[in-house]
């Protein structure tokens, strides 16, 4: 490419397959050390380390030290759903990896992408909330509805606060193949679920498990 972004770039980072470990690895929002992103990748330290600077320079990373520890973290929810998109593609048209078993399937019900919630019971929420005209579809584009502020704000969450990002941005799904609801409204969805302990995180995954009660109150309040 002659002019503009460079994709080519971009694409060579995300290319290599213990780099990619790594992005898919953060892709939990939580931030982890190069020992921790080592092992995800399946790769010595210094590899690791070479690794991460490469990401780093790259502008895919952000890391913050504490301690004596650096922890790396995705710089951002638009590299968050960039990985997600290329997951989607490669599920539809890439070659299959071995499936992780029950986790596998647990991951495509409700998972973390990044800050806010993914997989079906995801998609079937956005669904919903469109359908309720709580959100508004346009050319691909998701928009709140004029009286959607006040109906999240019954609920605890400000819609209407100031942010650097979008309210709602759609987001494609990988294991659905349909968006899902990203954007500040969709972390503070992701927030209310896990502060009213309506799910519980997975160890060592990026899964969501609703409790029976859990699942019964989550769709009350968004799919019904």
């Amino acid at each position: 490419m002659r002019e503009g972004p460079d994709i080519a770039r971009i694409a060579s980072l995300i290319g290599d397959p213990a780099r990619a470990n790594m992005l898919n690895a953060l892709m939990g929002g939580t931030a982890l050390t190069a020992s921790e992103l080592a092992l995800e990748a399946g790769v010595s330290m210094p590899t690791a380390s070479s690794h991460l600077s490469k990401l780093m320079e790259g502008g895919l990373l952000t890391v913050a030290s504490q301690g004596r520890h650096r922890y790396y973290g995705l710089a951002g929810p638009q590299v968050a759903e960039m990985i997600e998109a290329i997951a989607g593609v490669a599920e539809t048209i890439g070659p299959r990896r071995v499936r992780p078993g029950p986790r596998d399937g647990a991951m495509r019900v409700a998972r973390v992408c990044y800050d806010h919630l993914a997989g079906e019971q995801a998609v079937a929420m956005l669904d919903r909330l469109i359908d309720r005209r709580l959100l508004l579809r346009d050319h691909g584009e998701i928009r709140l509805a004029p009286s959607a502020a006040s109906h999240f704000a019954a609920m605890g969450i400000d819609v209407e606060a100031k942010a650097r990002r979008p309210v709602c941005r759609a987001c494609l799904d990988w294991s659905v193949r349909r968006s899902h609801l990203a954007g500040t409204l969709g972390a503070a969805i992701l927030d209310k679920i896990l502060t009213e302990k309506w799910a519980r995180r997975e160890k060592d995954s990026r899964a969501l498990i609703f409790s029976p009660p859990g699942k019964q109150a989550f769709e009350k309040v968004f799919l019904a």
